[in-house]
C-alpha cells in the first residue's frame, strides 16, 4: 500500500470511528481518513432515545475527542458526504468537490429511519436517528404535552418511556399483534407491555393507521379501526433502512444491506463494510445471512474490518447480542431467537427471569432474559459463550436455577 492514499472510512458514527482507532492500535501508521455527514465528533446511538432526552444537560455521548484523533493523527471530515466511489481508480468523491484516493476502504454508512409512506405527515411527524433529532423532540417532552409514538420496537418503547418520566402524555401505536415483535419472545414483550400501562402509556396494538393530518399546531391519527388520536408531537419508529446507494452506485452487491463476506470484505478485495449498512453469514447459523442493527454489533464490526483491512483474515464469529433498558428493567437477548424450536425457563431473582432457545437438535441457539438492573447480565453473558461453543446443555440443567451456568460451560 501507498504512504499517500492510506485507508478511508465514510461513516463517522459508533462502527466507522471504532474502525479509525483500531487501525492505529494494531500499528498502521499510514493515512487514516474519517468522514462523515454530522457535525460532530463520532457518537454513541444508544443514548439518543434514553440519557439525551432525560439528562438535565444533554451532550453527545462522543467514542474519541479533537485532542486524541489529531494524536493519532486521524483526519475527520466533518458535515460532508461521500457521492461517489471510483473503484478503478481508488478515489472516493465529496459533497464539498474534493476527492480522497485509498487503498483499503471501509463503508460504515450506517442506517436511517424507515419512512411512513402516508399522506398528510408534516413537521410535527418526525423521526430519531441524531443527536439533533434528540434534541428537537426532547423540546416537547414535558408536562401537558401530547406524544404519540408509531412503531412499538426498541427505539418507540425507550422514547415512549422517556417521554413518560418527562410527564408527557404517551400513546404507542403498533400494528402488529403485540410489541417487540421481531426477536423478543412474547412472554418478554408481554412484561415490557405491561410496565409501560403501569406508568401510564396507552398502548394501541394490531391497529394499522387510516390517516393522518398534521396541522402545524397538532397531529390528528386516525387508527384503522376508527379511534381517533392526537398529539402535539408524533415520533415514527417503523423500522431502518441501511444506507446503501454509494454502494449500489459503485456496482458493489447489495442483499439486505451492503453484502459482504465473513471476513467482511465485499466483492472488491479493497472495499469493506460493516456494522448497520451490511449483511454478513453467521458461521454459527449455518452461514445464514443476517443485518444487525445493534450497538455492541458496531463496535466489533468496526474493529474487526479493521483488522482484515490490514489483511488478518479473521473471520466473523461474534454472537448478536442486543439490550434495552425501561423503567429500570434491562432487556438482554444473545443469538438469534428465532432460530429456536423449543424454549425453557431459568427463573432468577427479584422476578427476573431468562428463556432459553434450543434447535431442533438441542443446540443452545438463543437467551433472551429481562429483569430489574443486571439481574440478567452475568447468566445471559455465559449463555452468549454456551451458543459460541455451539453446545448442547440438558434442558433441566438449563431450567434448574440450582446448576451453575458455568459449570455447563466448563462441561
Amino acid at each position: 500500500m501507498t504512504a499517500m492514499a492510506g485507508m478511508v472510512i465514510i461513516g463517522a458514527g459508533e462502527c466507522g470511528g471504532r474502525a479509525a482507532l483500531a487501525l492505529r492500535d494494531l500499528g498502521y501508521d499510514g493515512p487514516v481518513t474519517l468522514i462523515g455527514d454530522e457535525p460532530h465528533l463520532p457518537y454513541e446511538r444508544p443514548p439518543l432515545s434514553k440519557d439525551a432526552m432525560t439528562g438535565e444537560a444533554p451532550s453527545i455521548k462522543a467514542i474519541a475527542s479533537d485532542a486524541l484523533f489529531a494524536e493519532r493523527s486521524i483526519r475527520h471530515i466533518h458535515s460532508v458526504r461521500a457521492v461517489a466511489i471510483d473503484r478503478a481508480a481508488h478515489i472516493v468523491q465529496l459533497s464539498d468537490g474534493s476527492s480522497l484516493t485509498y487503498d483499503k476502504l471501509l463503508l460504515a454508512t450506517g442506517s436511517v429511519p424507515r419512512q411512513l409512506p402516508m399522506p398528510g405527515l408534516g413537521g410535527r411527524c418526525v423521526y430519531l436517528r441524531t443527536f439533533n433529532d434528540a434534541l428537537a423532540i426532547r423540546a416537547h417532552l414535558s408536562e401537558e404535552k401530547r406524544v404519540a409514538v408509531i412503531g412499538g420496537g426498541f427505539i418507540g418503547l425507550e422514547l415512549a418511556a422517556s417521554a413518560c418520566k418527562l410527564g408527557a402524555t404517551v400513546t404507542v401505536i403498533e400494528a402488529q399483534p403485540r410489541i417487540l415483535m421481531r426477536g423478543v419472545p412474547a412472554e418478554i414483550a408481554e412484561i415490557i407491555h405491561k410496565a409501560h400501562e403501569a406508568e401510564g402509556v396507552a398502548i394501541h396494538t394490531g391497529q394499522g393507521l387510516a390517516a393522518i393530518a398534521d396541522d402545524g399546531k397538532e397531529v390528528a391519527i386516525t387508527l384503522a379501526g376508527g379511534q381517533r388520536i392526537v398529539a402535539d408531537l408524533v415520533v415514527i419508529g417503523i423500522g431502518a433502512v441501511p444506507v446503501t446507494a454509494l454502494a449500489a452506485e459503485a456496482g458493489l452487491a447489495i442483499d439486505n444491506g451492503i453484502a459482504v463476506d465473513e471476513h467482511l470484505r465485499t466483492a472488491d478485495p479493497d472495499i469493506f463494510a460493516a456494522g448497520d449498512c451490511c449483511s454478513f453469514p453467521l458461521a454459527i447459523y449455518g452461514g445464514r445471512r443476517v443485518r444487525l442493527e445493534a450497538w455492541r454489533n458496531a463496535q466489533e464490526q468496526g474493529a474487526l474490518a479493521a483488522r482484515n483491512m490490514l489483511c488478518a483474515g479473521e473471520a466473523h464469529a461474534a454472537v448478536p447480542w442486543f439490550w434495552s433498558e425501561q423503567y429500570g428493567l434491562t432487556l438482554q437477548i444473545a443469538g438469534l431467537s428465532d432460530e429456536g424450536k423449543s424454549i425453557v425457563r431459568r427463573d432468577l431473582d427479584d422476578g427476573a427471569f431468562i428463556l432459553f432457545h434450543l434447535a431442533e437438535d438441542g443446540r443452545l441457539v438463543a437467551a433472551s432474559g429481562i429483569g430489574p438492573g443486571n439481574a440478567v447480565a452475568r447468566d445471559i453473558r455465559l449463555a452468549e459463550m454456551l451458543i459460541a461453543k455451539r453446545a448442547s446443555p440438558a434442558p433441566e440443567a438449563l431450567g434448574s436455577q440450582a446448576v451453575k451456568l458455568k459449570s455447563l460451560l466448563a462441561a
